[in-house]
């Protein structure tokens, strides 16, 4: 349960993305760059990330693409994207952002401390949702355990009640085999 949360950076230019990455020093969580949106997703075949900073104008696939084809993946549809421009001047592209699955729409310059109030927020969900994830497998595992050994302790009162000379004697076995079992 130990693996750090991962923030995926796509921005089509190099110095963007170092900003990012010192915005982010100091978090927990782990910076991905990719310079493009065709790297993004497929960086995101590989790699679950606790939240997108996505650039919205790229040259190529633009973020507004990139963005779409996260939303359609199963896989990642519900990754938090934040939308980063520098095109403030229309708000009909923060509109588009949040029609493609944006969470936010930040335009440069922002502030860093918020950015980096936002990602941690993100960052914490991924995390306590990892341990809910783990909390249940755990609660599956132990209600397996559970019926197992029920149905053990049923099958040996069943073989205790019977007419078999031996029935004792297997019904030992029985709670034997269950109780490995459950153990492994």
């Amino acid at each position: 349960m130990s693996e750090l949360a991962k923030a995926l950076l796509v921005d089509d230019r190099r110095e963007n993305l170092m900003a990012l990455e010192a915005i982010l020093q100091g978090l927990p969580v782990q910076s991905v760059a990719v310079e493009s949106g065709e790297a993004a997703l497929k960086q995101l075949l590989v790699e679950d990330f606790a939240v997108i900073l996505l650039d919205a104008q790229m040259p190529d696939m633009d973020g507004f693409e990139t963005a779409s084809h996260i939303k359609r993946r199963e896989r990642t549809r519900h990754v938090p994207i934040i939308f980063l421009t520098a095109a403030d001047r229309d708000a009909q592209l923060a509109l588009r952002g949040y029609a493609v699955g944006a969470v936010d729409y930040l335009t440069k310059p922002f502030d860093p401390w918020v950015l980096r109030a936002k990602v941690s927020v993100f960052v914490e969900l991924w995390v306590k949702t990892r341990q809910l994830a783990a909390q249940s497998e755990l609660v599956r595992e132990r209600d397996n355990q559970w019926r197992t050994m029920t149905e053990a302790v049923d099958d040996a009162v069943a073989l205790l009640r019977s007419d078999d000379p031996e029935g004792r004697e297997r019904a030992v076995e029985v709670l034997e085999q269950a109780r490995w079992g459950a153990v492994a």
